[in-house]
């Protein structure tokens, strides 16, 4: 028998190893920091989105990547 999957209800952060709850405002700095060190250090990064979502949820998510990633590496799904 497959073991029960439960849904997270609320943000979990890393400390020391070990997952703890987390406000929404921490794991979202988190989170922000994470790119913001990602883009300082000059990691390669990208999106990935997709061609059955709306045009407008593919251009905030083209503009977040040339914006704030500082990066034109795009694709979509469009050969579905």
């Amino acid at each position: 028998m497959a073991p029960r999957l439960t849904r997270l209800t609320r943000p979990l952060v890393r400390d020391q190893g070990q997952l703890r709850p987390a406000s929404w405002d921490e794991a979202l700095d988190r989170a922000a920091s994470g790119f913001r060190r990602a883009v300082d250090e000059g990691a390669m990064t990208g999106v990935f989105s997709c061609s059955k979502t709306t045009n407008e949820l593919n251009f905030a998510t083209q503009k977040f990547s040339r914006i704030a990633l500082r990066s034109n590496n795009i694709d979509s799904c469009n050969r579905t």
